[in-house]
């Protein structure tokens, strides 16, 4: 149905294709790979219309095409859901589904005949919002669900799908699952995006692996170690870090904590150097409990002291008091976009804390970016604005700028989201050495296999109550699952 041949690219200097081919054929599912910085988004952006190649043809149902922007490939039947969102939040639900091509009634916008046409496919993504709701107001993995919604509507032919489930519970993943398999049996073509390279395994008819703008590895029986080779270049170390034993006397301690409609009577703590998981559907409340810890929501209710000190009341008292806090939604609230890397490194430690004096001193400050830069492997230059990194590395970029402030607790609210197995893994190994420091960290994760991977232990929450605390010893993806949805351990008892 579309195919591409020879896709060269260049950015000044930089090549971030050279001679790619890839095909997607009516009804498949064709995985692409590779690390953050590979090429992928500037494949997908060439295939979308987003950008034109240096080089190279692409055929749609072997006619040439050469699209002059998005909305003409939109045109020609090739629908993408880009990485980053495109939500206008202070439009409707019904709006967002609908900017290019409203319904009308005569010359007026008719709500009620869009909200009707969207209804099924809302229904089948799950996505039970209301038509007039304000696009803003919804969370991230909602507004992932309405841009999908959106592509959907237009009923594609192509449908590229870029880290569609990077914000997606695990029940809105499946539910997903099932709309792409009802897709590829009417014949359209899926160009499938994903870091979650299992994920990615399981669905895909063929993989592309990508690497340094090149076609590393291409077929259709391709397993996870020769995917993450072709992705890394060598395999994949899977080497644990050692931990020293965890402190008995804890600097978190939440007692009867409570957060109107979120949050009810939870207890818990948190020892120096103890990584602690929370888990949770969509609303359970795990997260409602990161941002009252990390000043970003008051508690009505309930004693929260971390290291002796009451809990900050606002996130410029958490800045002051050293705790860390790496949001899942990097956009809005990690990055300064417009902002180069330097600078963004050295918010918490320069603006934040005054560590640095009240004088900027950009050399001084580019020198401690790259030092984080080249901890994080963070493909980009000092001096480069944020906006230019890929997905993962402006992920990295965040994670950076608490690194810089060097803080006394961490807060991490899906981290690794929408970064590459080998960032993945750079990502906990740091994660582990700050634990290895005696940091207290908190972590909240959609990837079930990372919270089993990281944690001492894991509080699942239900309806802004912790129903399960699994141990370590006890931790796995189905153990996780059950307890989230069911409220219990698979053993049908509370841990």
């Amino acid at each position: 149905m579309l195919h591409a041949s020879g896709l060269t690219k260049h950015y000044g200097g930089v090549t971030a294709l050279s001679s790619v081919d890839i095909t997607l054929a009516p009804g498949e599912v064709h995985g692409l790979v590779g690390e953050n910085g590979a090429g992928k988004s500037t494949l997908v952006k060439i295939l979308s219309g987003v950008v034109r190649p240096d080089a190279g043809v692409t055929t749609v149902d072997s006619v040439p095409v050469s699209f002059s922007s998005a909305r003409d490939a939109f045109g020609r039947g090739v629908a993408l859901v880009a990485q980053e969102l495109a939500v206008f939040p202070d439009l409707t639900v019904v709006e967002n589904l609908f900017p290019l091509a409203p319904i009308r009634r005569g010359p007026l916008l008719s709500a009620r005949r869009m909200a009707a046409r969207a209804a099924p496919v809302l229904e089948e993504l799950g996505l039970r919002v209301a038509p007039d709701a304000r696009a803003g107001t919804l969370s991230l993995a909602d507004q992932q669900l309405l841009e999908i919604g959106r592509a959907l509507l237009r009923d594609p032919r192509v449908l590229i799908l870029d880290e569609p489930t990077s914000a997606l519970p695990r029940d809105a993943v499946e539910r997903l699952m099932a709309v792409l398999g009802r897709l590829v049996s009417r014949g359209v073509a899926v160009l499938y995006v994903s870091h979650f390279i299992e994920e990615v395994l399981r669905i895909a008819d063929r993989i592309t692996v990508l690497r340094d703008g090149r076609v590393a590895l291409a077929g259709s029986d391709a397993d996870l170690d020769a995917v993450v080779t072709a992705m890394l270049g060598t395999p994949a170390s899977h080497a644990m870090v050692s931990r020293p034993p965890i402190a008995r006397e804890p600097v978190v301690v939440v007692e009867g904590l409570r957060v109107p409609g979120l949050v009810h009577d939870v207890s818990f703590t948190v020892a120096p150097g103890e990584i602690v998981g929370f888990a949770g559907l969509q609303g359970a409340g795990h997260l409602a409990v990161l941002a009252a810890l990390s000043g970003r929501a008051v508690p009505a209710a309930g004693r929260v002291r971390i290291a002796g000190v009451p809990a900050p009341r606002s996130p410029r008292q958490a800045v002051r008091a050293g705790i860390a806090f790496v949001p899942s939604d990097r956009k809005r609230y990690g990055l300064m976009l417009d902002k180069p890397v330097w600078e963004n490194i050295s918010t918490v430690s320069w603006l934040g804390l005054g560590a640095n004096g009240w004088w900027v001193r950009p050399r001084r400050l580019a020198a401690a970016a790259v030092r984080h830069a080249a901890r994080l492997r963070i493909r980009g230059g000092p001096y480069d604005l944020a906006s230019s990194l890929s997905g993962g590395n402006q992920q990295k970029v965040v994670v950076a700028k608490w690194l810089d402030a060097d803080p006394a607790v961490i807060v991490l609210d899906d981290p690794t989201r929408g970064v590459d197995v080998g960032a993945r893994a750079e990502m906990h190994s740091v994660i582990f050495s700050l634990a290895g420091e005696g940091k207290p960290v908190l972590l909240a994760s959609s990837d079930l296999a990372e919270l089993c991977e990281l944690c001492d232990r894991v509080l699942v929450f239900q309806r802004g109550h912790v129903v399960s605390t699994l141990p370590r010893s006890g931790l796995s993806e189905q153990a996780l699952s059950v307890a989230m949805n069911a409220g219990f351990a698979p053993s049908g008892r509370e841990w």
